[in-house]
C-alpha cells in the first residue's frame, strides 16, 4: 500500500532529470536507485526530506537532493517530502521548533512580531535565534528518525498484511477445491 500511495503523487523521473537546477549532478542522476521505489529507498528519502524540512533555509529541496543522490535513495520522494514545511505550515512548525529550543536551552520565551526587514532578522538572531536554531536542529533529527522508522514500520506492516491476506485467499481456494 505505501508504494502505490507514494507512486501516485511522485512526478515522472524524466521530468526531474530535465530540471536545470539538478544539472550540477550530471550523470549521477542516471543511477537507477534514485528512481526505484522500494522500502529502503523510500524510508531513506522520507527521513532525509523530513530532516531538511526543519531547516530554516530557502534551498531545502537542493539540500535534500544533494543528500539523496550519494545515499542512493529515492530522489523525488526526498525532494517532495521537504514541502511539509510550506508557506502555510511553516509558522506553526517553526514556532514549535522555537518552543522546543527554549525548553532545551532553558531560556524563557520572548514575545516578538515578524517584520519583513533585514534589521529584524539580525536582531532576531541575537534574541530568539539561538533557541530557534537549537529547536530546529532537534526537531530535524527527531522528524528524520521518526519518518525513517515510521515509514519502515508501515511498509513492513503493509507487506505482512498483504501476505496474510494472500494466505487466507489461498486457504479458501484450497477448501473450495478440496
Amino acid at each position: 500500500m505505501p508504494k502505490k500511495l507514494i507512486k501516485r503523487y511522485l512526478p515522472d523521473h524524466k521530468s526531474i532529470k530535465e530540471q536545470k537546477a539538478l544539472s550540477i549532478f550530471g550523470t549521477l542522476l542516471h543511477d537507477a536507485n534514485l528512481w526505484h521505489l522500494n522500502r529502503k529507498s523510500a524510508c531513506g528519502a522520507f527521513g532525509i526530506g523530513l530532516f531538511y524540512a526543519f531547516w530554516p533555509v530557502p534551498f531545502q529541496m537542493w539540500l535534500a537532493a544533494a543528500t539523496a543522490i550519494p545515499m542512493r535513495v529515492n530522489l523525488p520522494l526526498s525532494v517532495a517530502t521537504v514541502w511539509i514545511t510550506n508557506p502555510f505550515t511553516m509558522p506553526p512548525i517553526f514556532y514549535t521548533a522555537y518552543l522546543v529550543g527554549t525548553l532545551i536551552i532553558g531560556t524563557p520565551t520572548q514575545n516578538f512580531e515578524f517584520e519583513l526587514s533585514w534589521q529584524w532578522v539580525v536582531n532576531s538572531l541575537e534574541t530568539i535565534g539561538p533557541a530557534f536554531l537549537v529547536g530546529c536542529a532537534v526537531c530535524a533529527v527527531i522528524a528524520g528518525l521518526v519518518g525513517y522508522f515510521g515509514l519502515n514500520y508501515m511498509w513492513r506492516f503493509s507487506v505482512k498484511k498483504a501476505w496474510q491476506q494472500r494466505q487466507i485467499k489461498r486457504a479458501k481456494r484450497a477448501q473450495t477445491a478440496g
